[in-house]
Order: C-alpha cells, then structure tokens, then sequence
C-alpha cells in the first residue's frame, strides 16, 4: 500500500437484497415520496446520506439511488404490480442494512417478502492482542 494512504476503516460490508409487495401503487410512483422515504429509514439505521438521486419512467415506475458515506443503497419499483427491489450496501459496522430495509418495508405498510444478505470484504480477525 503506497505511504501516503492511511487506513480509515476495514475493507468488509453487508449487502442486503431484498423483495417488497403488497405497497400502494401509487406510492410507488411518487419519486419524492421514495427519495424522502429512504433517505429517512437509511438515517435511522445510522447510514449516512451524501446524496439521493431519482428517476420517474413512463408509464410508471421510480428508481431512487442513495450515496452513502458507507456505500450505497436503491430500490426499483414496479407500481403495477405493487413491488418493488431494494439493495442495500453498507461497509463497516456503524449502519445496519437490514434495519434499513425492515425499516423502509414499515414506512410502505409491508414485510419484506424476501431478504438475503452477504457478507463482503475482509472480516476482521482476532489477533489475540
């Protein structure tokens, strides 16, 4: 590793996948809404929000994408059909991702039907010091 870069944190994160349905199309159309929405349930899993981008698409349909001080985070939605997709990526150990995601299904009156989370990086291991 080249001197002038110092170690700020470790190289590990989870990365949640996860389905919602059963959510009010008409939420699911509404880009504010959504880009309020996140940013709120990422802040209060202890993420923090740099910047939250959107795009409305015709007929239908958001896609919202949060930068994080601590990776990222999007949902996709599908008003049609009244789901949607959320991923969810966090390094470090101070933002909880599935909170995030639990968090965000309770604002959309829902349960997460599917979540799967990975672990990435290197997790930190015991030295014995």
């Amino acid at each position: 590793m080249p001197s002038e870069f110092v170690p700020v944190g470790v190289f590990s994160g989870k990365h949640v996948l996860a389905e919602l349905d059963g959510i009010d199309a008409r939420l699911l159309d509404d880009d504010e809404f959504l880009r309020s929405t996140l940013a709120d349930t990422l802040t209060d899993a202890g993420a923090t929000v740099c910047e939250v981008i959107s795009h409305r698409f015709e007929p239908q349909g958001v896609t919202v994408l949060a930068m994080l001080a601590e990776s990222h985070a999007s949902v996709h939605t599908y008003p049609e059909i009244g789901a949607m997709f959320v991923d969810v990526f966090t390094c470090g150990e101070r933002a909880d991702p599935e909170h995030a995601v639990r968090l965000l299904a309770k604002a959309l009156g829902t349960e997460p039907v599917s979540m799967s989370t990975i672990t990435r990086g290197r997790q930190p291991t015991n030295t014995g010091k």
